[in-house]
């Protein structure tokens, strides 16, 4: 019987962000995952420290950046690839109204490292902004995609993962420790995104699933090496392609692209986008969101080795490593969980 500290269902972006806390501290593991959830594969993958709708701070954004720019650099050394993109975003204006909320929002101490006080002009015939913009400051984009398979082949090289469907039915709890298809395990770490409603032992917490559809377009003319926020987001990725996105859908969890969705990001883009532009392709995914916009972290309420991080919606590139250290501390090191992340404040 192969034994391992931890068992981890999933691999999204929690997982990778807890599975290096275990290799960090010497825990021994090995992850399940069956490809079905795709909401960090097709994630636009824009992470920023302010929420650019109300101009107010994202919840522990310092900690939450200086955790996933470390866990990133990390993860880019060992496995030799880049993923982690330093990137301005600009916050289109649509009055002087909104410039003025965006200065005073800029003098708050919580803010005051994020939001830049110098207006941007807009010099780009291809853009209709004719309020300028404000520039977002210790922001980028993760390539969530690259980051994802080339962890999933680390994990096969070192003989970390099994690519196959966890079947919860098969776990067997003996004297402490957890038997599963041949694996004795200390714990197991339920990492599934929106897949956790199939998961007998957490299926009844609190997330409702945001279904999210992201295109990318082809814009020869545009011409811009920053993301620019309005009624969506537009973010360069080179060889003159934008991500563009996203939908946000409460009652399809599918990862079906719809063409309603499509429709509905066109129109948006066209209403500040003037040049001409080929969508080159469509993607959807169903995000784990939660009603309080908090992570779900924590321990079941009846068997003491079993775990859930989950919860991450759409702000999961930055706060996966957040959460990830702090369910870890809390399992090793018996640290205390922040009641606004621990999942006991709806179980």
């Amino acid at each position: 019987m192969k034994e391992v500290d931890y068992i981890i269902v999933g691999c999204g972006l929690a997982s990778i962000a807890f599975c290096e806390e275990l290799r960090g501290n010497n825990k021994t593991f090995v992850v399940f995952d069956n490809n079905s959830q795709k909401s960090s594969i097709v994630a636009a993958g824009l992470y920023n420290p302010v929420i650019l709708k109300r101009f107010s701070e994202v919840w522990k954004a310092k900690e939450q950046l200086n955790l996933a720019a470390l866990l990133y650099s990390n993860i880019e050394k060992e496995l030799d690839i880049t993923v982690d993109y330093k990137l301005r975003i600009l916050r289109r204006f649509t009055s002087i109204q909104e410039q003025n909320k965006w200065f005073s929002a800029s003098d708050k101490p919580s803010l005051e490292p994020f939001l830049s006080t110098q207006l941007v002009k807009n010099t780009n015939l291809a853009i209709d902004a004719p309020f300028g913009f404000g520039e977002v400051q210790h922001a980028g984009r993760l390539d969530t995609e690259t980051l994802i398979t080339n962890y999933k082949q680390f994990l096969k090289r070192i003989n970390c993962f099994e690519e196959v469907t966890f079947e919860h039915q098969n776990i067997m709890f003996e004297l402490g420790s957890i038997h599963y298809n041949g694996i004795k395990s200390q714990h197991i770490v339920f990492a599934e995104g929106f897949g956790v409603k199939e998961n007998s032992y957490f299926k009844t917490i609190p997330l409702t699933g945001s279904k999210g559809e992201i295109l990318t377009i082809k814009a020869p003319d545009l011409k811009i090496d920053y993301a620019i926020k309005s009624s969506v987001f537009v973010i360069p990725l080179g060889d003159d392609l934008y991500n563009v996105g996203s939908t946000y859908n409460n009652d399809d969890k599918s990862n079906t692209p719809t063409e309603s969705a499509k429709e509905e990001l066109i129109s948006k883009l066209k209403t500040f986008l003037k040049c001409d532009f080929e969508v080159v392709s469509h993607i959807a995914g169903v995000r784990p969101t939660v009603k309080d916009r908090r992570p779900l972290i924590g321990r079941h309420p009846k068997y003491n080795n079993l775990y859930v991080l989950n919860g991450l919606g759409t702000r999961g590139v930055m706060i996966a490593p957040y959460v990830a250290k702090a369910l870890y501390n809390f399992i090793e090191k018996g640290e205390l969980l922040d009641a606004e992340i621990d999942v006991n404040r709806f179980l």
